[in-house]
């Protein structure tokens, strides 16, 4: 497939420094990368390595102690807490690994949720809500609660929440983390496929080199430092090609 050259997130010199007594800690040392509309990325790293930190800074959740942040051609380092909440509302999706649905809500409801506070009128997000919920294989269950779902209904239920704004940029923070194998490669594959046929970008946090396997590119990271980027692209297809057809194998002899 055509891959778009069209940088939407880009980071220079990124660092962020905490300070614990009198000691200053680096979570992030001077990174740079760029990552282009469409894709799928990863970025991965061992606990402490710096790479939630990283989400949080180009996702608009936390400062930079300096550098530059430009995400859908916008300069959001030096943006009021105002100007991000907007910006987040009008480009961005997150996907959490504890989910985060409202327990008291329906699927639909918690779908909605983003359109609510938009100020969507009722039957339109409803509408907008149905969709998301069918095209994440959820359109039965649009009236269950989180308590009557499993593990990847309800993250299936978030990803359908975060796209339901049609967002340029998807955030996941270790998505699969509470999820089993088979349920997360099935989740996995179908954030793969709305990057595809929706040209969106997804950035993906984990610290599992093989679910990183599946990304276009691989950001990797050690101590607040980005040590490689990877080009994956053509693994990447070859991997996801070789996993549609172990889902197939698998349900093929379910039946027999």
């Amino acid at each position: 497939m055509e891959y778009s050259n069209e940088v939407v997130i880009e980071a220079k010199n990124l660092k962020k420094t905490y300070v614990v007594g009198e000691t200053k800690v680096h979570a992030l040392n001077g990174v740079d990368f760029t990552i282009n509309r469409g894709e799928f990325c990863m970025v991965v790293g061992t606990s402490g390595s710096g790479k939630s930190t990283l989400l949080n800074m180009i996702a608009g959740l936390e400062r930079p102690t300096k550098g530059q942040i430009i995400v859908a051609g916008e300069h959001i380092e030096n943006k009021s807490e105002g100007q991000l909440v907007i910006f987040r509302q009008k480009h961005v999706g997150f996907i959490f690994q504890a989910y985060n649905l409202m327990p008291n809500m329906t699927a639909l409801e918690n779908v909605e949720l983003p359109l609510t506070f938009q100020g969507v009128d009722k039957f339109i997000r409803e509408k907008k809500a149905i969709k998301m919920l069918k095209m994440v294989g959820l359109g039965k269950y649009a009236m269950h609660r989180p308590t009557q779902m499993s593990g990847g209904q309800q993250q299936r239920v978030g990803i359908a929440r975060a796209l339901v704004v049609k967002p340029e940029i998807i955030f996941a923070d270790e998505p699969t983390g509470n999820l089993d194998t088979k349920t997360s490669m099935e989740v996995l594959k179908l954030m793969h496929n709305i990057a595809r046929t929706k040209n969106q970008t997804i950035v993906m946090v984990t610290h599992d080199n093989y679910l990183a396997s599946f990304g276009d590119k691989i950001i990797h990271i050690i101590d607040g430092k980005i040590i490689n980027i990877e080009d994956n692209r053509e693994n990447a297809e070859r991997n996801f090609a070789s996993l549609e057809e172990n889902i197939n194998n698998t349900e093929a002899m379910a039946i027999v």
